[in-house]
């Protein structure tokens, strides 16, 4: 393809899709008590265990130097150009170490798009861009694709507590609205690049029903949208909202569920459940 397609290891792609549609993965870094350790043994089972024992798990944005090579790669494998999509600047440096690369590689080859969301809402924008670069079209066009689809997405998820996402610094002012109430599940959503709240619940029942929900109002005028479930540590629930949002939203093409790797994990926490709606982008 003339335009290659690169993201981070926050777009939770479903297995086999980056392979598929030809895009590069550029991974960032997980420490655990301030040692880095390998992203592949250290997967959702690793990363649960590891915060339950209350070890210190944090994540640092892939260098330039990574990024750089990745591009390189890229265009020495035939790509005239690069789009490279990725997480939230608010929420990463990750963004900011991609244009860096991109101004060392050469910003009339390379560009970068900041999604202002992460998971599958990244994933998705990431997905499109890559299906219209098999067009042949340009740089500009599967950027703006890229683009299109990440506006369009809304990405919305409980967690059992605040602590991971406040001690991570990525909760804003979230904390301040909802505070530390006992027995209060924060329905949260990505606004404007940040995680901002949207309201409390009291139960888990009733949070998983506020998903569903939410992702209904989010789909309501749509012919054709994306459905996508993340968890952590909570496969049953997650199956569970899958379920009830393939029956909830007629125009869905299917739900996409996947566990949360130890970079948005250790965020999070065990027993998040998120839901990223993405209308289908008009002429796509």
């Amino acid at each position: 393809m003339p335009v290659a397609v690169v993201t981070d290891s926050t777009a939770h792609l479903p297995e086999g899709f980056a392979e598929r549609f030809g895009i590069r993965v550029v991974p960032l870094h997980v420490l655990v008590d301030g040692l880095a350790v390998p992203a592949a043994e250290f997967g959702p089972e690793e990363l649960t265990a590891a915060l339950r024992r209350k070890r210190i798990v944090t994540t640092s944005r892939p260098t330039p130097s990574e990024f750089a090579a990745e591009f390189r790669a890229a265009l020495d494998a035939g790509a005239d150009s690069v789009v490279s999509v990725h997480l939230s600047k608010r929420l990463s440096g990750t963004w900011e170490a991609a244009v860096l690369a991109a101004q060392e590689v050469g910003p009339e080859r390379v560009r970068v798009v900041d999604s202002r969301t992460t998971a599958m809402g990244l994933g998705f924008a990431a997905g499109h861009a890559a299906m219209i670069a098999r067009d042949g079209v340009s740089g500009a066009e599967v950027e703006e694709a890229a683009m299109a689809a990440a506006l369009r997405s809304r990405t919305l998820f409980v967690v059992e507590t605040l602590e991971h996402l406040r001690r991570g610094g990525r909760i804003g002012h979230a904390a301040a609205v909802l505070g530390t109430a006992l027995m209060v599940k924060p329905v949260l959503h990505m606004a404007d690049g940040e995680i901002t709240p949207l309201e409390k619940v009291r139960t888990t029942g009733r949070a998983m029903a506020r998903l569903v929900e939410l992702a209904a109002d989010a789909a309501a005028a749509e012919l054709d949208v994306e459905v996508a479930v993340h968890h952590l540590a909570a496969p049953d629930r997650a199956a569970e909202l899958a379920t009830r949002l393939d029956e909830r939203l007629p125009a869905s093409r299917g739900c996409v569920v996947s566990e949360l790797g130890a970079v948005i994990g250790a965020h999070t926490g065990p027993g998040v459940l998120g839901v990223v709606v993405q209308p289908q982008v008009p002429g796509s």
